[in-house]
């Protein structure tokens, strides 16, 4: 059986934009599986066939092939599973997401490597633009998910996105409602992890997509007056900390806590008539809000977010520092708190600082290097970065023969703080000798 094959999509959009790829797309005009497992036979690789969706991959020569025939698509309205029927390379070509990604390669012999560009994925390129192979509401309307993809392409690509694609997506942003959350973060997280995280977010608030998934950042625009009093834009003043940060860090997850940093301000905000607007406690109550945004988003819950947690709670304590007189005990406590994360945390206090006043940034930046030369000095000191205090629970009880109760808690907690504070070095003599004196004033001895 004669069959007609094509490389497709990614591949070949990559090799115009000299952008290193791995994955080979190969449509075949035929039965893609029987062309799949004769090319895997002849490159001694073993052929995953997926009997459901009519298609076939294997890796060699340092590529993940996949192999699939020609089809053309129709959806229902509201429901993501296509009616797939055999189709032409053509039909192939109108089902695919974007211009760039319709662009096909020859294997024919008598036309080996020939260009097939029918929608003019390559003049797009060239302009720099993202744009629909049909009309754009029949593209998103067969997958929303589109809609994510087009920001998400833009943004790794540093393109635009068409004028008419653009008004489309605004119109039927709403239809990622039929969309799983797994889904969307799949590219929320390529966003995130692109090299333009901030323009992304933007683009995606732009776009009217941001609030139909993540309504608690959007909540984060706008500006109050009351009066001559007024608050900044907290969305605005995000979107600059991700893109500070990002210029300095690719962490995933360190990006996410930019991300979230100030999520709990708008439920924080108050209103005093001489001192104006504030937003007391926006990090307590952004880091207890942390693991629902997760659990929703289909984020991870675990340690990552923990992580996220972590930085949200903390991320006004190095600035309180910068601020004022930098103690050696804040300094501990800090460390103590932070543990190996507080390098991270430093980075995303720095990036947090936005403001237009340029005196102001140097001013708070120069009293974060004194703060950061402090960590180091308390740390190559102290050891407290991760400590656990010398005297431990069992200890006191095998001293003083006692079972388990709140006077260990206590003990224990008085000698962490004295160590904290600098009032007695971290050693085990020094806390062993506070131990025997907080015993008798219990009177365990």
């Amino acid at each position: 059986m004669h069959i007609c094959a094509y490389v497709i999509g990614g591949y070949v959009r990559d090799y115009f934009l000299q952008r290193p790829s791995s994955d080979i797309d190969i449509v075949a005009v035929g039965d893609g599986v029987e062309l799949a497992e004769r090319v895997g036979k002849i490159l001694n690789a073993k052929v995953t066939v997926f009997k459901t969706f009519g298609t076939a991959s294997f890796t060699s020569g340092g590529y993940q092939w996949e192999f699939v025939g020609a089809r053309k698509e129709s959806y229902n309205f509201d429901s993501r599973k296509p009616i797939v029927e055999t189709g032409t390379l053509e039909d192939d070509q109108k089902r695919r997401d974007f211009t760039i990604n319709a662009l096909a390669f020859s294997l024919q012999k008598d036309s080996w490597g020939e260009l097939l560009d029918p929608f003019g994925g390559i003049k797009d390129m060239d302009q720099g633009i993202i744009r629909t192979p049909l009309a754009p509401d029949e593209t998103f309307s067969d997958d929303p998910l589109r809609m994510m993809r087009a920001v998400r392409f833009a943004t790794q690509l540093g393109f635009s996105i068409a004028e008419e694609t653009m008004e489309s997506i605004r119109r039927n942003a709403h239809r990622l409602e039929i969309i799983s959350a797994e889904r969307i973060i799949t590219e929320v997280e390529k966003i995130m992890l692109s090299s333009r995280p901030a323009s992304g977010i933007e683009l995606l608030d732009h776009a009217g997509l941001l609030k139909e998934f993540f309504p608690e950042l959007t909540a984060l625009k706008g500006v109050e007056r009351i009066g001559k009093l007024a608050h900044k834009d907290n969305f605005i003043h995000t979107i600059g900390v991700l893109r500070n940060l990002s210029e300095n860090s690719d962490k995933l997850f360190l990006r996410w806590a930019a991300l979230l940093h100030d999520i709990g301000k708008p439920a924080s905000k108050r209103f005093d008539e001489k001192t104006g607007f504030s937003f007391h406690g926006h990090e307590v109550i952004g880091s207890k809000m942390i693991p629902k945004i997760f659990r929703r988003l289909k984020l991870p819950m675990d340690e990552r977010m923990k992580y996220v947690q972590k930085l949200v709670s903390l991320h006004l304590r190095p600035i309180i520092l910068a601020e004022d007189i930098v103690t050696d005990s804040a300094v501990r406590r800090l460390l103590f708190e932070a543990g190996d994360d507080i390098d991270d945390l430093m980075m995303l206090c720095e990036a947090d600082i936005t403001s237009a006043n340029d005196s102001k940034v140097k001013r708070i930046l120069a009293n974060f290097a004194m703060v950061r030369e402090k960590l180091v000095d308390i740390e190559r000191k102290d050891h407290i970065r991760n400590f656990n205090p010398p005297i431990t629970g069992e200890i006191i009880m095998a001293r003083y023969n006692i079972p388990p109760s709140k006077v260990i808690g206590d003990i224990k907690s008085v000698i962490k703080d004295a160590i904290l504070d600098g009032k007695i070095p971290n050693e085990y003599e020094a806390a062993y000798a506070l131990m025997e004196e907080l015993a008798k004033q219990y009177g365990l001895s």
